[in-house]
């Protein structure tokens, strides 16, 4: 079996580099059968789905061939339409080059950031503020495209949808709406076929999604056995036995695997009227049964490293974040893991840069650059550096990796070369550190440095600044909007350490504090966390939060490491030393960390051998 994800797919070689793998199993028969073949995990849920439906630039709906001439007048003559295109659509980076150059004067963008994810994204934005018409559907008020938006249409999110996904094995399976659609929001079908309907064009009024997935089934078996061309074969994608449903058919659907031929009595399909295995019988999707090698002539990434730029910059996801944070952001468990974002290299490679760990680095390419704090996983090998893909505008200053990342894509699929761009990495010198955690939304603008965490009934901003402050309770009376003179304003401050902690309590409970040092070293959130939940804060809170750390020692469970269960690495690493375990298995029996989602179990590991050496130290 051949698992592959982005690090395959993300390349300008990357279509060669797929079938190369195909090519693997072709040649030593491991195709069709349990256990072997090649195994695409996708970056996106109902990716498979979506290409069903014709949803690429070069793709016609079921399956079918845009540059195929027998193809196009299947759907065509399906559809009964005028007219259809024989050239392929304009791919995502094409797409906004041909937007920047006024080429494209209108652009509809439906769930998705490209300001955020696209290579170049910098130009992506340009892109949109020339554009004449920019229309964005999207269940977020604030993105970094929507700010681009003239017109917003609020759409459905996943658990109002109702229709059909499909997995990666082929399996199509029934989504269910759990939760009504709130206020004027719209399914995505709905909103198109509105639009297309007011715009004069006709075969879009539909019912419900289920009349909408009866055409799709009923295309995808269109002339679809024995269409009279020794030139083709078959098409593979055939859902005939699923065509003809009812809407309680439709909702009754139980998963199934495509094709799912018409069954011979003309009974619909169920789970076990798919198509569990292909090509167990050794023929392939082609007229003559046999399989096609294509030959794959090896190539570098189309960018080399050079004395400037002397890093591969490699960029994905990290555990407890989805995409461009517009959903996951919001979600104070999943921000308590990491908070900001990082740039992760190796420690020698760091040492040659003038960075060291904990501290701001400056991530420069030449497209773009960003700023992120330096850390060492131990995972990451020399000449390269990873950045996570997740932050941008609405959750820190200058994060947004997309706009680092070369434009170059690969010929075929147009995907862009995410996982290779020649980057240098160097010191971003500031003067001092520090946090907030408030009650109410920072204008953090001016600060030279911010990134945004959600928290549980408060706002956490991690910032650092260049300039001078002279008088720090001025200044952070100033940052958190605080004009009344006769506020609850508590305040420590030593100015020979270059430290600063503050706090603002209203009627008994904490509204804010903030804590400022000229070293990244600062108190611990997690405990000051806490305090937001109590309705009253005791004389030893005060004190405490003048401190910055509890009176009551093991109080400070210290940052999030598994998010299943809410267990902080304080946490772990003192059920470590007290009970001299060794294992992660070990760790979970003790304070079950790692033992639901397993995610976690590799910063186990990390923790454990951390300590170990600490201890042989």
């Amino acid at each position: 079996m051949t698992a592959f994800s982005q690090g395959v797919n993300q390349s300008s070689a990357g279509t060669d580099k797929v079938n190369s793998i195909i090519n693997c199993h072709l040649a030593t028969g491991r195709l069709g059968k349990p256990g072997m073949g090649p195994f695409s995990l996708t970056g996106q849920p109902n990716a498979m789905g979506g290409r069903e439906v014709g949803g690429l630039a070069n793709m016609l709906a079921a399956h079918m061939e845009l540059a195929d001439p027998l193809h196009r007048e299947i759907v065509q003559s399906f559809w009964g339409s005028p007219a259809i295109a024989d050239q392929p659509g304009l791919k995502a980076v094409e797409l906004f080059e041909a937007i920047e150059q006024g080429r494209v004067k209108a652009v509809w963008v439906i769930a998705t950031n490209p300001v955020v994810s696209l290579p170049d994204a910098d130009q992506a934005r340009r892109a949109l503020a020339r554009c004449q018409l920019v229309v964005s559907s999207d269940i977020m008020l604030r993105t970094d495209t929507n700010d681009a938006a003239h017109v917003l249409l609020p759409a459905l999110g996943w658990g109002e949808k109702d229709g059909t996904v499909t997995s990666s094995e082929r399996r199509i399976s029934r989504q269910r709406a759990f939760l009504p659609a709130p206020g004027e929001a719209r399914a995505d079908w709905r909103i198109l076929c509105d639009v297309a309907t007011r715009m004069g064009f006709d075969g879009f009024r539909f019912a419900g999604p289920h009349e909408i997935f009866d055409e799709h089934a009923r295309l995808s078996a269109y002339r679809n056995a024995g269409i009279g061309n020794q030139a083709h074969a078959p098409r593979l994608f055939d859902l005939a036995g699923l065509a003809g449903m009812s809407q309680q058919q439709f909702d009754a659907l139980s998963p199934v695997q495509w094709p799912v031929m018409a069954a011979p009595s003309g009974s619909l399909a169920n789970a076990s009227g798919g198509t569990a295995r292909l090509f167990a019988d050794g023929r392939f999707a082609h007229p003559d049964g046999r399989a096609r090698f294509i030959a794959t002539a090896p190539r570098a990434p189309f960018h080399a490293t050079d004395d400037e730029f002397p890093l591969v910059l490699n960029t994905g996801r990290v555990r407890d974040q989805w995409h461009t944070m517009t959903r996951t952001g919001k979600s104070p468990k999943l921000a308590d893991h990491i908070a900001e974002p990082f740039v992760d290299m190796h420690p020698q490679d760091a040492l040659l840069c003038g960075v060291s760990e904990g501290k701001l680095a400056r991530v420069t390419t030449r497209w773009g650059a960003m700023v992120a704090r330096v850390q060492h996983s131990g995972g990451i090998a020399r000449g390269s550096v990873f950045v996570p893909i997740h932050w941008n505008s609405q959750f820190s200053s200058d994060a947004r990796v997309g706009a680092l990342v070369n434009p170059v894509v690969d010929p075929v699929s147009g995907e862009p070369e995410f996982k290779h761009t020649p980057v240098r990495v160097e010191e971003f010198r500031v003067s001092w550190h520090g946090f907030v955690l408030s009650r109410e939304d920072l204008q953090a603008d001016a600060l030279t440095y911010w990134t945004r965490i959600q928290g549980r009934q408060f706002q956490r901003y991690e910032f650092a600044g260049r300039e001078t402050i002279a008088e720090r309770a001025a200044w952070a009376r100033q940052l958190l909007g605080i004009d009344d003179p006769n506020a609850d304003w508590i305040e420590y401050e030593d100015r020979t350490a270059g430290v600063y902690h503050a706090g603002h309590v209203v009627d008994d409970r904490l509204q804010a504090c903030i804590y400022v040092c000229t070293r990244p070293e600062l108190p611990s959130r997690a405990w000051l966390s806490t305090l937001f939940a109590k309705e009253r804060l005791e004389d030893a809170d005060r004190i405490g939060l003048l401190l910055g750390q509890p009176m009551e020692k093991g109080a400070d469970a210290g940052p999030t490491v598994c998010s299943c269960f809410g267990v902080g690495r304080n946490t772990i690493c003192d059920a470590v030393r007290k009970h001299d375990l060794k294992t992660p298995a070990e760790v979970t029996a003790c304070v079950k960390a790692g033992g639901n989602c397993g995610s976690c179990v590799p910063e186990l590991k990390k923790l454990l051998a951390e300590i170990r050496v600490a201890e042989v130290a």
